[in-house]
């Protein structure tokens, strides 16, 4: 791996994100449209993610993303912003509802976002 793996799991702009500022409920926006409702937000350093809710985008399915693929959040309009596309989403590991916290899971999630994750770090204009 060429990067830390918690970095993946971890809010580019923490001071942005907490659980005194939840996201829970705000719209996600991939980098080509809409891909639902966030259902479920964490907030522990080095481990957090969302579980979004694809609502029929997916037939109803929900999907895990690590925080570090959060681009950016827009409290006024209740809306996060992912830097991945609908697709890369949707090929990502199927979301268990029973084995999602699990560390093997979180371990496939993550080594399957790295590349992702590495894509913007490096083209991103910050």
């Amino acid at each position: 791996m060429t990067m830390n793996t918690e970095q993946i799991w971890v809010y580019r702009e923490p001071e942005r994100v907490s659980s005194s500022q939840p996201i829970t409920g705000y719209g996600v926006e991939a980098a080509d449209g809409s891909i639902g409702k966030i259902d479920e937000a964490t907030y522990e350093v080095g481990s957090s993610y969302l579980v979004i809710d694809t609502g029929p985008w997916i037939f109803g399915k929900k999907v895990m993303l690590p925080a570090g693929i959060v681009d950016r959040v827009d409290h006024d309009d209740r809306t996060v912003f992912v830097f991945v596309s609908k697709q890369e989403i949707k090929d990502a590991p199927e979301f268990d509802e029973e084995t999602y916290r699990d560390k093997p899971y979180r371990g496939e999630l993550g080594t399957y976002y790295e590349p992702f994750y590495e894509r913007d770090r490096t083209t991103a204009r910050r």
